[in-house]
């Protein structure tokens, strides 16, 4: 598994720039996918993958846009959950929560009104303490 620096990562999450977010992680995807012997079947390839899932949930959440928010939000659910709680110096349980808060507020049919704002922690964008991965 790479670990990244994640430094780049960092504020356009925090700001709720996920479109930002996910260009940078499918841009990073597309070297881990090329770099690794089991493509885009490699775990860390996989765990980018995920977290730009959850980046385009949010960012079509943000859009009003609830049937694509609603496919990645389950996407991003479907990959994330499967990895350990700190992986690759990021801690997955804000990320995996603010996905499953997302899809609650998704399944209530609210024809013609808009998507709340996610309360839980969409951007907190958190490390695992160095030496744990």
């Amino acid at each position: 598994m790479s670990l990244l620096v994640w430094d780049d990562l960092l504020l356009p999450w925090q700001a709720g720039d996920f479109r930002t977010v996910h260009d940078w992680l499918n841009e990073r995807w597309a070297r881990a996918v090329q770099g690794a012997v089991a493509g885009e079947a490699d775990p860390f390839a996989r765990f980018l993958q995920g977290l730009a899932f959850a980046a385009l949930a949010f960012h079509f959440a943000g859009e009003q846009n609830r049937e694509s928010a609603a496919i990645f939000a389950d996407d991003g659910l479907m990959v994330l959950s499967r990895y350990p709680a700190n992986y690759a110096g990021v801690e997955i349980p804000p990320i995996v929560d603010a996905l499953a808060e997302l899809q609650n507020l998704l399944s209530v049919p609210s024809p013609g009104q808009s998507i709340p704002h996610l309360v839980s922690s969409v951007r907190a964008l958190r490390f695992a303490p160095v030496g744990r991965a």
